[in-house]
């Protein structure tokens, strides 16, 4: 018999739990997230990327530290100090911890402390975008495959991750960390592909209160970002799936049978 929803869990306190927060709405995050936030005794939060309104599910007593400002060394002691005195310690950090999440880096230094820790998923922000503009990113005989990936920065992209690369595939793309070089962002996926009136929605701060979106196509879309004035926090959307092509897929046709249904 499952675990009611209300039963308060014994968590491990000699690891951090790393706890994704979702995309902003602070109703998008998980039940075990919550959970965690619920009895955390040291919270240690992405102030800079996460809705800090999450913190009000945390307990009055709970330590929190904003990382914003923190080097990884400041972080690590602070999650140190908290597992050695018998804490539970979460590390709140942005949407789903497996899209540029940097947990790697941090489960390395701790490990080298002796200290382990358990990931808790959140909702991507590629996933809220989504809901909120109400499409699908997978579209029978218009695309089916998602690639998710950014422009390079100050971190380098891989020779052959280059967005021109991906371009050549002309399907749906979500690219992050990377509205900040809308020109450039533009020049590469025409240059790789991508029709100049291919579909582009630009989604600043999905899901949270003053989310906004930009829509337009290629030629048009970066004009109306500076417009808008959106150069941080927004994921790029780019492909034939914002269109107007539709096909019906085969799952609930009355002609076509399968498992669980005969034609």
């Amino acid at each position: 018999m499952s675990e009611h929803p209300d039963a308060q869990p014994i968590w491990d306190t000699q690891k951090v739990w790393f706890v994704g927060a979702g995309p902003g709405d602070c109703e998008l995050i998980t039940l075990k997230g919550y959970r965690l936030l619920q009895q955390a005794q040291v919270v240690i939060y992405a102030g800079s990327l996460i809705n800090t309104a999450l913190l009000e599910y945390c307990p009055p007593q709970a330590e929190l530290h904003d990382s914003a400002g923190l080097t990884l060394e400041q972080i690590i002691t602070l999650m140190v100090e908290g597992v050695r005195a018998g804490k539970l310690v979460v590390r709140l950090q942005t949407g789903d911890l497996s899209l540029y999440g940097s947990i790697r880096e941090q489960g390395e230094v701790l490990a080298q402390h002796g200290i382990g820790f358990v990931s808790v998923p959140g909702v991507s922000a590629f996933l809220g975008a989504a809901a909120q503009l109400g499409v699908e990113y997978t579209v029978p005989q218009v695309a089916q495959s998602l690639i998710i990936t950014r422009i390079e920065g100050r971190t380098p992209m891989p020779p052959r991750e280059q967005l021109a690369s991906f371009a050549a595939h002309q399907t749906s793309m979500a690219i992050f960390l990377s509205v900040q070089e809308m020109g450039r962002v533009v020049e590469q996926l025409i240059v790789g592909g991508y029709p100049a009136q291919t579909p582009v929605a630009v989604v600043y701060k999905a899901t949270w209160k003053e989310s906004q979106t930009v829509r337009g196509q290629l030629t048009d879309i970066a004009q109306k970002v500076r417009e808008a004035g959106i150069n941080k926090t927004a994921l790029i959307l780019v492909g034939a799936f914002l269109g107007d092509e539709y096909h019906y897929s085969k799952l609930y046709d009355a002609g076509f049978s399968h498992e669980y249904r005969q034609a």
